[in-house]
């Protein structure tokens, strides 16, 4: 074999930054999007944050008042973030807007570049040049300055003094760090080594109990064996089984157990209740109880249904996954992003953007400034319009993905009226595909704008990925959502006698009349995945 060059000619894909972060900007969530805006507010220089509304109408009214009390413009000191440039998007959109507030504002306050000899020299609000003598002297002013009114010499005094020393602290090695002032829920293992350490007197065995806890799931369940622990300490067997036995006992009780009859035999050793008859019970005939086979139970080791019955009434207080309790879980935080309302007096509903609080974006006025100054270097130049790119396309995909956000939002509306108007009772079956048609835009688009975003409507907040459902045809020949017949199903049961519960047979006879034809094992389908149990384990035995 030789080494040769050849050339080939294939086509490809290749995803341009500018596409990657429109695509990556669609499935992300509003508060996904404000981090994401503030990361880039912190690395790119060109984009600055434009004042609200209320913040911007504020600075008008102070300038009204300036001027009503007879000054001029010029004495006016005004931030310099009011200042004009061209933005994207309105005030309710993750953009940026502009209000005729902060047009005025502009205006009135963008201070002014005075061209001198060598360089410029920068003329503040105050009317003073920077660096050069003034002309006037200000104590006569009919105003005097708040600023003037500060004794710098005695509230700064350590950070006037030129020699600037920072102020003497005593240091203690044993001072408790920041992070031990934040709270926070503790963890199992946490609770469970706090709990060891304060009881456990053999150093071997608590070593082992510290391997046991490192070992649990979230369940609180030991899967490893007492040979792995073992090896993993070189300890015995038997001092693998005495840290196990003293972490079951901790609080929660029954964490370290192998299965649900040992966390529960365990739970009851704790309470003193061994004699109980709900020991032998679980210790037994833990698979009938499960199974709810009550009365062959009750033939099988002579007992009464109403004792068995009130044994399985305290088996139940017993927690069989006490690890849950402190599972490190956090909760998820959901901040509608949509609004759907229908005002009044009118039949169309109205779709806007919640005001989550997002920056609202502009390119500084101060860099397009400096691209027209013949002083810049070209190094400088070229880094200025780099950055201007990239807040170019930030701001483009922030617009575009409002625009195809509303777009989805706009055509779920048109199809779900009869929901957002009568409730889930009224749900139409639809499929992403049928909203991809709708709006011209690809499946893989419509999936990522509907995962994880929500919308506050007249029937609460909702997943928007919640509207879409499969359906299936009645006698009738209409489409019938499965969510609707779900709902069917559960209301059945929970309408039925406790005594006499019915069955999936049932169910199905009773969806039959009314023009739904489904079959048994849809409809156990359909129950398990609501988490509803079989009529035998529903039947009330008392």
């Amino acid at each position: 074999m030789s080494v040769r060059l050849t050339t080939s000619l294939s086509q490809r894909l290749v995803l341009t930054p500018q596409l990657r972060q429109r695509i990556e900007m669609l499935q992300m969530t509003s508060l996904e999007l404000t981090d994401l805006i503030q990361q880039q507010l912190t690395e790119n220089p060109v984009l600055e944050e434009v004042a609200t509304q209320e913040e911007a109408q504020e600075l008008a009214e102070k300038i009204i008042d300036h001027m009503a009390s007879g000054g001029d413009m010029d004495s006016f000191d005004a931030p310099t973030a009011a200042a004009t440039s061209p933005e994207v998007g309105d005030a309710s959109s993750n953009g940026a807007g502009t209000t005729e507030a902060e047009a005025l504002v502009s205006a009135e306050s963008e201070p002014d570049y005075v061209a001198g000899d060598s360089e410029a020299d920068f003329v503040g609000s105050d009317g003073e040049a920077v660096g050069a003598e003034t002309t006037e002297d200000a104590a006569t002013d009919a105003t005097r300055d708040a600023f003037e009114e500060i004794d710098f010499g005695r509230e700064f005094q350590d950070y006037l003094d030129p020699g600037y020393k920072t102020q003497e602290f005593e240091y203690k090695e044993d001072a408790p760090t920041f992070e031990q002032f934040l709270t926070k829920a503790p963890s199992l293992s946490e609770h469970l080594e706090w709990q060891l350490h304060m009881d456990c007197a053999d150093g071997e065995v608590c070593d082992a109990a510290e391997s046991v806890i490192g070992n649990l799931d979230e369940d609180g369940r030991l899967k490893a064996t007492n040979e792995e622990i073992a090896a993993q300490g070189g300890w015995s067997e038997e001092t693998v089984e005495k840290a196990r036995a003293i972490v079951m006992r901790l609080e929660p009780v029954g964490c370290g157990a192998r299965d649900v009859r040992d966390c529960l035999l365990v739970q009851l050793e704790v309470r003193g209740e061994t004699e109980r008859l709900a020991t032998q019970l679980i210790r037994d005939h833990l698979e009938a109880l499960q199974q709810h086979k009550l009365p062959h139970l009750s033939k099988q080791i002579g007992i009464d249904i109403e004792t068995l019955a009130a044994e399985l009434q305290f088996i139940r207080t017993l927690d069989p996954f006490p690890g849950r309790r402190y599972s490190s879980e956090e909760p998820i935080l959901i901040s509608p992003e949509i609004y759907i309302e229908k005002l009044e007096d009118d039949t169309e509903y109205v779709i806007y953007f919640a005001d989550d609080g997002s920056p609202r974006l502009r390119i500084s006025p101060s860099y397009q400034q400096m691209l027209s100054q013949a002083t810049v270097t070209k190094e400088t130049r070229n880094f200025i319009k780099e950055k201007m790119r990239s807040a170019v396309d930030l701001l483009r995909n922030i617009e575009h993905r409002r625009q195809t956000i509303y777009r989805v939002v706009e055509s779920i509306v048109h199809r779900q009226k009869a929901f957002l108007d009568k409730g889930v009772e009224y749900i139409k079956p639809m499929m992403l595909k049928d909203i991809a048609e709708d709006i011209g835009m690809h499946l893989s688009t419509v999936s990522r704008v509907v995962n994880r975003k929500y919308a506050h409507t007249p029937q609460g907040v909702i997943e928007l990925r919640r509207f879409f459902t499969e359906g299936m045809l009645n006698e009738e020949g209409e489409e019938v959502s499965t969510r609707i017949i779900k709902l069917k199903i559960k209301k059945l049961i929970e309408e039925e006698d406790s005594h006499n519960p019915i069955t999936d047979d049932q169910v199905v006879k009773i969806l039959v009349k009314d023009g739904i034809k489904l079959s048994r094992r849809t409809v156990a389908k359909y129950r398990d995945q609501m988490h509803i149990p079989g009529s035998r384990e529903r039947r009330a035995i008392v």
